[in-house]
Formats: C-alpha cells, sequence, structure tokens
C-alpha cells in the first residue's frame, strides 16, 4: 500500500521535506493540531491501539477525550489518575506526560438510553453510571467541549470468538457485529453532527475481513468485513454531510488486553495472539515486531491535514502480510530449495540478534 507508506512516514509533528536537487524550493510540512479536540472510543489501557492513537493526536497538540466501556472503567480510571499512572507508556515522544481531558463511561451497545435494559443497569461494573449511551455522550461532549474533529474508533467485541463460525449462535453472531461493526455508525450518527469539517474519523480493523483467519471466530471476521463495507460507504454520506474523511486501519497482531482474551495457551503454551504475531514475523515482507504506536503513528496522518484527500481507505499497518498468498515457513513447501533458502536467512537473522 503505498498511500500507507506515503503516509506513515510523514507523522512526526514537525517534518521537513527537502527537494532535490534542480527541484522547487524545499517545502516544509508540520502536524500541528492545536486547538482540535479529538474522541476516542475504546481505550481501556496502555497496551492498544486506541491508546497509541490518543497519545500521538496529544503530542500533537490535540485535546483527547476518551469514552471507556465501564466494565473496565474502573480499573483504568484509578490507574491513570494513580501516582505512577501507566509510566513510560505515558511519555510521549517530546518528554511530556501524556494527559485525557476527560473520561466518559461509554456502552456502544446502546445508542440512546432507551436501549438499555435494567439487567445492565443492575451490573456491579453500572452501578452509579449514567447517561452511558452513545448519544448521552455525544450530548455531554457537545456541552463540555463543543464541536470536535476527530473521532476514532478502536472497539471490538465477541463474546463467542473462540468459536469456530459453524457453532456460533445466531445471538453471538449479532452481537459481535453490533459491539464491532453497528457501534461505528452508532457514533457517526450521533457525533457527526457535532464535528468540524475536514476532520475524520478513524476505526481499526483486521485482515480476517477478507482472508480466512482459522482460530479468529465468532462472527468476528464478517463484523471486519461489515466494518470495512460501511466505512466506504460512510466516507461518502459522511463526506457529503459533514465534508469529514472516514478511513479504517487494517492493523496487524498486536498483544493487547482483549488480543490476549481471543485464545489462551494450555498448560503455558503459547495462545492465539502469541502464535499470530510469531507466524507474522516468520512471514510478512518485514520481519520485525509491530508496535501499536505504528498504528499511532498512521492514524495522525490520516486525520491530519496531509490526509485530506484520502478517504474511503482501509489503509494496512501489519509489515506487509496481507501481501502474502503463501507462508514461507510452510512445511508443504520445506523441500523447496527456494523456501529452504529463505527460511535459511531467516535463522541466521534471528542467531544474529
Amino acid at each position: 500500500m503505498s498511500i500507507a507508506r506515503s503516509v506513515g512516514l510523514a507523522v512526526i509533528r514537525t517534518a521537513k521535506i527537502h527537494a532535490p536537487t534542480g527541484a522547487r524550493a524545499a517545502s516544509t510540512f508540520s502536524v500541528d493540531l492545536t486547538g482540535k479536540t479529538a474522541f476516542v472510543a475504546g481505550v481501556a489501557d496502555s497496551r492498544g491501539y486506541g491508546w497509541a492513537i490518543a497519545k500521538n493526536l496529544a503530542e500533537a497538540g490535540c485535546k483527547v477525550l476518551v469514552g471507556t466501556w465501564p466494565v473496565v472503567l474502573g480499573p483504568f480510571v484509578k490507574q491513570l489518575e494513580s501516582a505512577e499512572g501507566f509510566g513510560v507508556d505515558q511519555i510521549m515522544g517530546n518528554g511530556q506526560k501524556f494527559t485525557i481531558d476527560k473520561v466518559y463511561p461509554l456502552d456502544l451497545g446502546f445508542t440512546n438510553e432507551s436501549e438499555v435494559t435494567p439487567k445492565v443497569l443492575q451490573s456491579k461494573y453500572y452501578a452509579g453510571l449514567s447517561g452511558f449511551d452513545i448519544r448521552s455522550v455525544a450530548n455531554k461532549v457537545k456541552a463540555e467541549h463543543g464541536n470536535i474533529d476527530f473521532l476514532v474508533h478502536s472497539v471490538a467485541n465477541g463474546p463467542e470468538v473462540s468459536k469456530p463460525l459453524l457453532q456460533v449462535s445466531r445471538q453471538g453472531y449479532l452481537a459481535a457485529s453490533s459491539a464491532s461493526a453497528y457501534s461505528l455508525i452508532g457514533l457517526v450518527q450521533e457525533f457527526g453532527p457535532l464535528m468540524n469539517k475536514g476532520g475524520g474519523v478513524i476505526s481499526i480493523s483486521y485482515v480476517a475481513s477478507t482472508q480466512v483467519i482459522p482460530g479468529y471466530g465468532g462472527g468476528m471476521s464478517s463484523a471486519k468485513a461489515q466494518l470495512e463495507s460501511d466505512t466506504r460507504t460512510l466516507a461518502f454520506e459522511v463526506g457529503r454531510e459533514y465534508g469529514v474523511r472516514v478511513n479504517t486501519i487494517s492493523a496487524g497482531p498486536l498483544k493487547s488486553r482483549a488480543a490476549s482474551a481471543i485464545g489462551k495457551g494450555v498448560d503455558g503454551a503459547k495462545g492465539y495472539i502469541d502464535l499470530s504475531i510469531d507466524y507474522m514475523k516468520a512471514n510478512a515482507p518485514l520481519s520485525q515486531d509491530l508496535e501499536a504506536d505504528d498504528v499511532g503513528k498512521t492514524a495522525l496522518a490520516l486525520l491530519s491535514p496531509m490526509g485530506r484527500c484520502i478517504t474511503g481507505e482501509t489503509i494496512f499497518v501489519d509489515n506487509g502480510m496481507h501481501a502474502m498468498g503463501v507462508a514461507v515457513d510452510s512445511a508443504s513447501f520445506a523441500p523447496y530449495p527456494l523456501y529452504q533458502n529463505i527460511q535459511k536467512k531467516q535463522r541466521e537473522k534471528a542467531e544474529e540478534k
């Protein structure tokens, strides 16, 4: 993806690009989001993509508001407000401490208060909370902070994610779609009227939307396909209605809190997410770790004025894994000289490290 590579290279707050000899005078681009406001839905710790995106926006001068699922709200806020906070994870590239202006309880499973069930209100996680549906939170943000410029959807949940599609219940399948795909539509419906022209919306997808990824079950692959399709349609509708861009980032595997719950290893063995990371490093064009900050910087570029003409796109940030058609560590190809050579070089590089 040339677009992804080009925007990903130009994401530090001030980046100077010098023209070659004989070309026009050098141009200077800067990402300065001072005076801008972002609402990031789906931040619950310092390990995930939501945190990384919020942190990069803040480093560029943007005010950051966060929406957190009530089930994990307590522990998140407690650590955030503690003396140590999130430690080094909270220190930005400029040496300053990343701060969130406000954390709102937000359950993306409810568009308005009328959808909240008595059972939910009786849950210990929701005790003392009110106005955590999307519409209520949007109204609070409008009243307390005015309009916003950026909207980030970093949310995915499938209660039956460990089940293959053949075993998923209707309820589990629809729950995955509701939490992981429709929630983007609900957010845009309620926050869209609050967004300033020229702003942007970002969500997080996964390659299972278009490729078969055994183990990523529960209807989550379907939900990601919906998310990417909705991104294209929303790009048109939101672009015409509000002058706002809508894109999604298809990110590679990361050992976040949510991803770690997909499938745990047995008797100390590696779990699904660890094996997915190993697979990516063994087979992707770029054999390296993927960090949350890689996605954070790409999101910053897409949301900033540098991405002003990019909309309706699925941008891959996965070390190029999506481009591969065959696993180079496949046992099936082990006898073939070319693959033997590839694997030999990979072992040698691993030994050098």
